[in-house]
Order: structure tokens, then C-alpha cells, then sequence
């Protein structure tokens, strides 16, 4: 075998290595390449995102790789197709990867491209690689929110300015009042009654869950069901926000505990107060979430944090559970499992769910008024409305996941269809139909999940990068949508990139062969020769058990009767 030793795909080879040894086959490998990396500087990754709103701004992170032994000050630009430039002086560091990120706004809507370029370095083999573009939809945004509260607390007044100041976001409200004759309300966008047909609780990109239960008029199992749908099935975003009366703990024996991404301490549902303020801490994820991110870099996003006013009421939590993400955690409090987690992510089904353990977020806007709270606040609601909204018609919505598909990659596309009626639609015919960069053409039938929500789901795998186009249609309905798909990929062989003889000098150790040096390569003719002969192989053949004898015995009686009735024997 001569290899540089690196693989691109599929398992380690020394599992095939040592699927030889049991055959006793040893291999002989010869180390092809240098063991070090070209000179070069590479644009690594682009992050554009699917879409975004027009008049919000639009973070583009990049990642640079550099395999030069010295740092130095570049500038890297982005254009977009509407004639925007951006340039960003980035030191890029000696030997390792740097990390960095524009941010774009325009109020135009629209199909746009945007590329990112790093110039050459004089000393750079390779110039090919220091560029990539992707396609980005600028659209209106107009969210639906909806937030379900006991009492209106502090944290709820807040929360409640800060969505309905959004224009990006229409917020309705449900305060439950418990122990008045008829739930609370203001103005218009308060609601009397929870939403109880699906059609219209599909309607919501992001629930609230304030301190609120089942008990006292407030939810009812029903609609605990119909919200965990909505998530699961619909692609909406859940907020749990508990608080001091501990209600959410009635919650547990329905259908929204599955949901709930952390464990609570049963023997103190009000919670924990203290008189001297906690803080959040980020934790590793935290940093580099777009949740979190308050400030334009990394170090400044964490003194932000530090600096926020701290809280002095927080949830009982004992542990996030088994597939959440922690994102912050207590910066004092800790038990056997840690440091207190208190916002804390997870996903569930098609849709995302948000855990803030503490209701002191709306003290954030103290000396900054409005700065971080609703910056806050409107990220997380974009963030779980976001693969809800990829495509939207009327009548039906389209998203697929992940939402930067790769060549090779299964996608699954999922579509949400509501009837002429405007319910879900129980039982239809959806297709969706791939024209891809070459000119083929993929058909593929979506089928129906469920018959309570009108979902519908199939899975694709593109097989070329570029820009598919993509058209949807429901035969029952009648409603088309149409969107492009912009599939990512790269070279499957990488230049520039260093050979593996370690790799080559495992697959020998495992197989029982040897790795040989480059210049010895007559050396592997007298391994082989000196190689003893295989044992002989026996193998038994029962022909009497043997197929090809039975059809032989057929034919020969077949040829047999033939022969007699030609003869008039019979």
C-alpha cells in the first residue's frame, strides 16, 4: 500500500487492517507526502446563515486556518450581491486557527450572495482556498409570540414591554389571575382563552410558560398535550419561566415534563432566595452561543455577563438532564452534580425548548435601560422560530434540518399543510421536487407523521453541491411553494495537508506486515518471497445435496420423456 496515510471518509483504516490479520494477510505500506502541511492560509468556514430579517443584523462568523510560522494583520472583506462591503482587520495567528465574525444589516428584501475573501500571503502555496460565498433570504419578519402568566410579576411587565416594542414580533398575552372570577386583561393583545384548536395555537412560533400550572383554572392536561405538539410536531420554541409560587411543579404530571430540560428539587418548590445577588456564569457552550452573545467578541460577551446585575431569587435545580446544553450555570451555588445549571437548552422533536431558572433577567436594564434585556430577548425568540420560518406560504410552511445541508448527507425536509379550511391537513399527497446544479432531477414523496397536525416528512440526500432548486406541492390543496436549497461541500481530497505515516505504520503493525521507508522499496519483493505458502484449503462438496445435481437429474428425465414420446413409447 502506498498512501499518505490520511482517509477522507467512512471508518479508521485499521479496522479493515485488522479484518486481514484474521485472514493472515499482512500489509506492506510505503509513507507517500511530506509529514508537514504546505505553507498556506486557508478560509476555512463561512457561516452564512439560511435566511434573516430585513432591518435586524445578521452575524456572518468565519473561521481562518494558518499554516505559517509567524502571526500577522489582515483584511478580510465581504460583499454581498447588492453592492454592500464590509472589511474586518483580523490577526491571524501563527499555526492554528482564528476566529472572528461581520455583521451585516440591510433593509432590502431578497435573494442575496455573500462572499468572504482573505488576500494571498506572499508565502502561500495554495490560493485557491481563501474565498467562499453562499446564498442568504432577506425577508419581513413578523414572529408570533405568545406568553401564559399567573400573576403579572416583574419579570412578566418586562418580558412583555420588550416583545411588544419588537417590530419584528406580535405578542399576545394569557394572564390566568388565579382566584379571580375571569383571567386578566388589558389591551389587544391580551387573550381571554387559551388557544384550543390547533389551527389556532400553530399559529405561535414561541410559547412563554411563566409560574403557571394546572391547578387553580390555569392549564389543563389538554393543553399541555397540544403545547408539547406544538414543539414536537410543529417546530415551535417552549420558554419555561418558573417562579416563586413554585406552579410549574404541577406541570410534572403532564405531558410538558418530557419536555422540561432540567430536574427539579421537589422539597422546595419556591425556589431559593438570598440577600446577596447571584450572578450567571457562562459555561464553554454559553460562549459561543448566539443566545448569550451580548457583545461583539468573545472576551467582551464574557465581562458582560460578569457585569450584569446579578438575581436573588432562583429556580431549585438539581441537574440538567441527559441531552440538554447548559449554557450558564450559577456562579456560586453548586451540589454534587456541579454548579447550578440556569439557562439550559435542549431540543425536542422538530422544535427547541429554553429553561431560565431565575425572574431576575429584567433587572438587566439597570444604567443600560433596554440594552442587553431585549437584545436578550429577541435573540432567543428568533433563535427557536428560526428552522420554523425557513419557507412560508399560505397554507403551508416548509423547513428542513440540518439548515446548512452537505453533499452526502441525509436531510430530512419536513412540511406543515393546513386544508382549505385552515386545519391540518390529516391525509395528502405531498411531494417535493430537487432540481439540482447538474440538471437532475429527484422526486421525493413526503409522508404524513401523525394525523393531528398536519406534518409531513421524507428525507433527501444531495449528491453535488450548489444551489438546488427546490418546489413543493400538495395535491389536495393545491398550494406550491418554491425555494432554493444552497447544499455545501468540499474536495474530498484536501491539498496541501500533511501524510499520516503513522497511520500507514499502525495498518503494518496491526496486519503483521511493515511499513518500509520510501527508499527501500525492493525490500517488500523479498518480505513477500520470503512469505511462507498458505496452507492448503479443503472443502467438501456433497453432491448428492448439491443443487446443480438435482438439475442435472431433472433434465436428464425431462431429455428422457422427450426421447419416449418422440419414439411412441407413450
Amino acid at each position: 500500500m502506498i498512501s499518505d496515510g490520511d482517509w477522507n471518509e467512512g471508518a479508521p483504516p485499521v479496522e479493515a487492517a485488522s479484518r486481514l490479520r484474521t485472514k493472515q494477510i499482512p500489509v506492506f505500506t510505503v509513507a507517500a507526502g511530506s509529514p508537514n502541511r504546505l505553507p498556506d492560509v486557508e478560509l476555512l468556514s463561512v457561516d452564512i446563515p439560511t435566511f434573516g430579517a430585513a432591518g435586524k443584523p445578521v452575524r456572518i462568523p468565519f473561521t481562518i486556518d494558518s499554516s505559517l510560522p509567524r502571526d500577522f494583520v489582515t483584511t478580510i472583506t465581504m460583499k454581498v450581491s447588492n453592492g454592500d462591503t464590509l472589511t474586518r482587520e483580523v490577526r491571524v495567528a501563527a499555526m492554528g486557527r482564528t476566529y472572528d465574525a461581520f455583521t451585516w444589516k440591510t433593509g432590502e428584501t431578497g435573494d442575496f450572495t455573500v462572499s468572504v475573501s482573505i488576500p494571498k500571503q506572499a508565502e502561500e502555496t495554495i490560493a485557491d482556498n481563501n474565498e467562499q460565498a453562499a446564498p442568504i433570504v432577506i425577508r419581513e419578519e413578523q414572529l408570533k409570540v405568545l406568553v401564559v402568566e399567573s400573576y403579572p410579576r416583574w419579570e412578566y411587565r418586562y418580558l412583555r414591554n420588550a416583545l411588544s416594542r419588537d417590530p419584528g414580533v406580535e405578542v399576545s398575552c394569557l394572564l390566568f389571575h388565579p382566584g379571580l372570577e375571569k383571567v386578566g386583561g388589558g389591551s389587544q393583545d391580551y387573550l381571554q382563552l387559551f388557544p384550543e384548536a390547533i389551527e389556532d395555537l400553530a399559529t405561535y412560533d414561541v410559547v412563554f410558560i411563566g409560574d403557571v400550572g394546572i391547578d387553580d383554572d390555569q392549564l389543563t392536561e389538554d393543553q399541555c398535550e397540544l403545547l408539547k405538539g406544538l414543539v414536537e410536531q410543529q417546530a415551535s420554541g417552549l420558554v419555561f419561566m418558573p417562579g416563586l409560587q413554585g406552579r410549574q411543579f404541577s406541570l410534572r404530571s403532564t405531558a410538558l415534563e418530557e419536555l422540561h430540560p432540567v430536574v427539579m428539587d421537589e422539597s422546595q418548590p419556591g425556589g431559593w432566595g438570598a440577600r446577596t445577588a447571584g450572578h450567571f456564569e457562562l459555561t464553554e457552550s454559553g460562549r459561543n452561543s448566539l443566545l448569550t452573545k451580548l457583545a461583539d467578541s468573545q472576551d467582551e460577551n464574557v465581562q458582560v455577563w460578569e457585569d450584569l446585575p446579578g438575581f436573588q431569587w432562583y429556580a431549585p435545580v438539581v441537574r440538567a438532564k441527559a441531552g440538554s446544553e447548559v449554557l450558564a450555570v450559577h456562579n456560586e451555588m453548586s451540589n454534587q452534580y456541579g454548579r447550578l445549571p440556569l439557562l439550559v437548552t435542549r431540543t425536542f422533536g422538530e422544535g427547541k425548548v429554553l429553561f431560565m431558572g431565575t425572574d431576575g433577567a429584567w433587572r438587566w436594564r439597570k444604567g443600560v435601560e433596554d440594552k442587553y434585556h431585549y437584545r436578550f430577548w429577541g435573540q432567543v425568540v428568533r433563535w427557536m422560530a428560526y428552522q420554523r420560518n425557513m419557507v412560508k406560504g399560505k397554507g403551508m410552511r416548509l423547513f428542513y434540518k440540518p439548515d446548512q445541508p452537505q453533499v452526502r448527507k441525509t436531510l430530512t425536509f419536513s412540511a406543515h399543510v393546513m386544508d382549505k379550511g385552515g386545519e391540518p391537513l390529516q391525509k395528502g399527497d405531498v411531494l417535493v421536487t430537487v432540481n439540482s446544479p447538474s440538471g437532475k432531477v429527484d422526486a421525493v414523496r413526503l409522508n404524513a407523521e401523525g394525523e393531528q397536525w398536519g406534518v409531513f416528512q421524507g428525507r433527501f440526500t444531495p449528491q453535488e453541491p450548489g444551489k438546488h432548486e427546490v418546489s413543493v406541492l400538495c395535491q389536495q390543496t393545491g398550494v406550491k411553494l418554491d425555494t432554493n436549497l444552497f447544499v455545501r461541500g468540499e474536495a474530498i481530497e484536501q491539498v496541501g495537508k500533511p501524510a499520516r505515516p503513522d497511520v500507514l505504520e499502525e495498518i503494518a503493525a496491526v496486519s503483521r506486515g511493515k511499513a518500509v521507508e520510501p527508499s527501500g522499496v525492493d525490500e517488500i519483493i523479498n518480505l513477500l518471497a520470503s512469505l511462507p505458502e498458505p496452507e492448503p484449503s479443503l472443502r467438501r462438496v456433497q453432491l448428492w445435496s448439491h443443487p446443480l445435481i438435482f438439475l442435472g437429474l431433472v433434465v436428464l428425465l425431462g431429455v428422457f420423456w422427450v426421447w419416449r414420446k418422440a419414439v411412441g413409447l407413450i
